[in-house]
């Protein structure tokens, strides 16, 4: 069997991704795909965490374009993503994956309060920790969460999930001339304003020499794939 390039790794799961076809919500089945591939994942002995977004239940920013108080509306994102972590948690454990979520906004009741060194030793543990609730702060987003987690954990690579391949000069779904970029620097993403993660996300990457994988995750096998060090998707580094 290969051996993974990486030990541990920051999946970034997008809230969308929970949601399937239907467009809203949670699917359970398309859930269910996801921690089966989680679980093979973690055969090839790499230690797993996941950031998850919560725009499948409500999104903060757009909420605010609607009139809705700006801080209010992220907070009420926050919740949306502690939905969906107990969710692919519940999926998880469904499959044997001994799983721990870990909040930034203290609710004893549904999960632990988020502790870096108690979610460090879980890794060890081989246990899969999801962190929700984003960082705990409105005006930061779970990309954000994502990279602050992973350098804070000391993560080899955040893995971005996205529905494409990679990244492109331009939306490829709308654009058939849109060049995939193999691999990019940094400072070419925030120059370019590539989609990739937002600004902020990005520099936290760049000033802590973190790496970021976009590839896609609705074909299966791919997130082992990235592990085992192929050639799929677009680094940013």
């Amino acid at each position: 069997m290969k051996k993974p390039i990486y030990k541990r790794v920051v999946l970034k799961l997008t809230g969308e991704a929970l949601q399937g076809k239907k467009g809203y919500g949670i699917d359970a089945l398309v859930t269910e795909a996801i921690a089966k591939e989680i679980k093979d994942t973690k055969k090839v002995g790499v230690q797993i965490a996941i950031v998850i977004g919560g725009g499948n239940i409500y999104r903060g920013a757009q909420a605010s374009g609607q009139g809705v108080d700006r801080i209010i509306a992220d907070y009420m994102g926050m919740l949306a993503t502690v939905i969906n972590g107990l969710a692919l948690q519940d999926a998880l454990e469904k499959q044997g994956v001994m799983t721990r979520v870990q909040t930034a906004i203290d609710m004893q009741e549904l999960a632990e309060p988020y502790i870096r060194r108690r979610a460090m030793r879980h890794l060890e543990r081989n246990r899969v920790v999801i962190f929700v609730a984003g960082t705990g702060n409105p005006y930061f987003s779970t990309d954000t969460a994502a990279s602050l987690r992973a350098i804070e954990i000391n993560a080899d690579v955040i893995l971005k999930a996205t529905k494409v391949d990679g990244v492109y000069s331009s939306d490829p779904i709308k654009h058939k001339s849109a060049k995939k970029f193999k691999s990019l620097k940094y400072i070419e993403v925030l120059n370019k304003g590539l989609k990739v993660m937002d600004a902020t996300a990005v520099s936290l990457c760049m000033d802590n020499k973190l790496p970021i994988v976009v590839f896609n995750l609705t074909k299966k096998g791919n997130i082992k794939r990235v592990i085992l060090g192929e050639k799929i998707g677009t680094i940013v580094s």
